[in-house]
């Protein structure tokens, strides 16, 4: 200010100059001389001092470590008021937030406007830019904060369009409903999302966009946030105008009024369509085999994991096996790798195709497979499926104009006995499949005991398919016996094997190797036929012959059953009175609607059914009430305690008791003894079927026993 001054005294003194005289002259001189000196006093003690910008450090606690003179200027404090305080002795008592904003950067926004009180209690509005100190190892120890004084905040009116200018321009979608949850204003970006605009939108309610996969909790839980619960976050799959379902991130909450009520509700949402897609593009890349498609190491662990804990519970038993499959290097080599890596995908395809849906194929590397068996009821059963992957590959696969031919090796490892973990079973089955290729076998077990069973289940299988095409089958014949006259009034065709070299197999040893490979549907045709020609054959001899009971497996009961049994009846010129169908208590759990339909189709036809092997399995009156079975047979296994076992008898009775309640006849099987007989007979059992009275026997013994008119010795005339 003096500089000014006198530089102006000297600048008006020259304009006066030629009036006043020499005294001003002199005058002026000397402020002239005054003005050079404090100039060049100036210049030598250099700019005037800058205040310093405010400053201050924290530790990751929060509390302060620094405190510069900038910091003490813009807030009052001397340094050593201030270095140890917490951060918060800046902030005002109504500053509700609950985050530090001095101890969060976000690489994104490290600048902020907030609002900080002095010591004098003003309360200012500052500016501050956050930075990280880091030590001597690059590790984060410390914040540093500086700060800038701010004009004050927007006034309300300011806000408001401010806020509508952002809302409006916001790439999140914005729905606001009223208090009855009508739509009173959206977003551009709710209608370049949704393409639904504002003349279609207002007045709706949000089910606009009701996408309908959603079930009623999680509906429930979203209508608990319109209705002022509390704020929801989370994913909703939405529906566009165009009926495209798409997968939204939303932010649901209320605006409540002066009173507290809820005047309206808004949602915040975004398209998450790409995020989502790219992140199923990167869990299939990390989950499944790119060439193939079938999952890979990392995912098979991860099913088979799961599949061990339920097995563990449960106490089943699973299987590994390792498909080395022989042959595709060297096809590669000759026809290149294009025809080399499609043969692998028919490969795949073919595998998938032989196998269960509940079972699990994956690709481990090169030409190598994996399955997993996570329920197998037996362990020879992986036996069974490995099979079926060596014929699903013995024939040439066609890829463009080759017919290539490939070969297989196949090494098995069973869940509990080789191994309790998946990354075991996986190694043994491996080691299992490079020995199998060593030794030159399709297949093999990790266990040589398990290699045992399974081979003679395999020769079973093979020995029984030609069983019957060399005429090595027969049927038997049980005779059943009325319990009141004594005479023989049906007999039940009983299937045997008369082996060339074990001589007769136990149907007990070759009807379940039957059942798992599916031979039985071979043999139950065989042994219709057999049954129908044999009782044509006793009718063209002039026998009087009673129904012959043959039995049905549940993979024979089909909608095409009761054609099939139409066509050999008619082929063999049998009336359908002259043949019983015996089922098992199992197939009548298989879709009670299919089966009561074909069972209604059989008997109409004329003939009639029996239900085998009657309380061993889910005996219930409901289901005899839908099912047209005329005949019940008592288990053996229910017989055989009879009359001293109290269980046995009680057990007897019901059935005997149920089945006259529904007029069905009752056949007691297993019967041996007298004293078994005479307790069935008081009951008021209708036919008895055992040893008692005969074993079965071969057609002619049969006929011999119908022409003689054997009777049961004890029965009552």
């Amino acid at each position: 200010m003096l500089e000014a001054a006198i530089a102006r005294c000297v600048a008006l003194g020259r304009l006066a100059r030629g009036q006043q005289g020499d005294a001003l002259t002199q005058t002026l001189a000397e402020l002239d001389a005054a003005l050079l000196q404090l100039q060049a006093e100036r210049l030598a003690a250099g700019p005037a001092e800058q205040a310093p910008e405010a400053e201050l450090e924290l530790d990751l606690s929060g509390y302060l470590t620094g405190w510069n003179g900038g910091a003490a200027q813009l807030f009052g404090y001397a340094a050593p008021e201030a270095l140890g305080q917490h951060i918060l002795f800046l902030y005002a008592d109504d500053d509700e937030d609950g985050n530090i904003a001095e101890l969060f950067v976000d690489p994104a926004n490290a600048v902020a406007e907030v609002r900080r009180r002095k010591k004098s209690g003003e309360l200012v509005w500052v500016r501050l830019a956050l930075a990280l100190i880091a030590d001597a190892g690059g590790e984060p120890c410390g914040m540093r904060v500086r700060f800038n004084t701010v004009s004050e905040p927007l006034s309300d009116e300011d806000k408001v369009h401010l806020h509508a200018r952002i809302i409006e321009d916001s790439d999140q979608g914005v729905l606001i409903t009223d208090a009855s949850e009508r739509i009173v204003s959206i977003n551009s970006s709710f209608t370049r999302i949704t393409g639904y605009s504002p003349a279609e939108s207002i007045g709706q309610t949000p089910d606009l966009l009701r996408s309908g996969v959603h079930d009623a909790d999680f509906r429930a839980q979203v209508r608990a946030a319109m209705q002022g619960y509390g704020p929801w976050r989370g994913e909703i799959i939405g529906k566009r105008k165009n009926g495209e379902l798409f997968p939204q991130s939303v932010t649901i909450s209320v605006v409540r009024d002066r009173a507290g009520q809820i005047s309206h509700t808004f949602s915040l949402f975004s398209d998450i369509s790409v995020h989502k897609d790219a992140e199923a593009r990167m869990q299939r890349m990390a989950n499944y085999d790119s060439l193939s498609g079938l999952p890979n190491l990392c995912l098979l662990t991860q099913l088979v994991d799961q599949g061990l804990t339920e097995a563990r519970r449960s106490q089943q038993h699973g299987a590994m096996m390792v498909i080395e499959i022989s042959r595709i290097g060297a096809i590669a080599d000759t026809l290149g790798h294009e025809t080399g890596n499609e043969l692998l995908c028919q490969i795949g395809r073919l595998l998938r195709l032989a196998l269960r849906e509940a079972d699990i194929l994956a690709r481990l590397d090169g030409a190598k497979f994996a399955v997993a068996l996570l329920h197998i009821e037996k362990r020879e059963h992986a036996a069974i499926v490995a099979q079926k992957l060596l014929d699903a590959l013995a024939a040439p696969i066609v890829i463009g104009a080759h017919h290539l031919q490939v070969g297989a090796t196949i090494g098995i490892a069973v869940y509990p006995e080789d191994g309790v973990d998946t990354s075991s079973l996986i190694r043994y089955a491996d080691v299992a499949a490079a020995k199998a290729k060593g030794v030159d076998s399709a297949m093999l077990f990790y266990s040589e005991e398990m290699n045992q069973r399974a081979q003679e289940h395999l020769r079973l299988e093979s020995e029984l398919r030609l069983a019957l095409v060399n005429d090595e089958l027969a049927l038997y014949y049980q005779p059943k016996v009325s319990l009141r006259s004594g005479r023989i009034v049906g007999a039940e065709a009983l299937l045997r094997w008369r082996h060339p070299v074990r001589g007769l197999v136990s149907p007990g040893v070759f009807i379940p190797v039957a059942e798992e490979t599916g031979l039985i549907l071979d043999l139950g045709t065989w042994v219709l036929e057999e049954a129908c020609r044999q009782v044509r054959a006793w009718k063209d001899a002039n026998l009087i012959m009673p129904p012959v009971a043959v039995n049905l497996s549940a993979r024979q009961f089909d909608a095409g059953l009761p054609g099939r049994i139409a066509a050999v009846l008619e082929r063999h010129c049998v009336q359908p009175e002259q043949l019983m169908l015996e089922i098992t208590e199992s197939l009548l759990m298989r879709g009670t609607d299919n089966v009561v339909a074909i069972m209604n189709q059989l008997v109409a036809m004329g003939l009639s059914l029996a239900l085998d092997d009657f309380g061993t399995g889910y005996s219930s009156l409901a289901y005899l009430k839908k099912f047209p079975i005329s005949t019940l047979k008592i288990d053996r296994s229910f017989v055989i305690g009879l009359p001293h076992e109290e269980n046995d008898c009680a057990i007897a009775r019901a059935i005997v008791t149920m089945a006259q309640q529904l007029r069905q006849e009752i056949v007691a099987e297993g019967v041996e003894t007298a004293e078994q007989m005479s307790f069935l007979r008081e009951l008021g059992c209708d036919q008895l079927q055992g040893y008692l009275f005969s074993q079965p026997v071969p057609a002619a013994d049969f006929e011999r026993m119908l022409r003689e008119g054997k009777r049961l010795a004890f029965a009552s005339r």
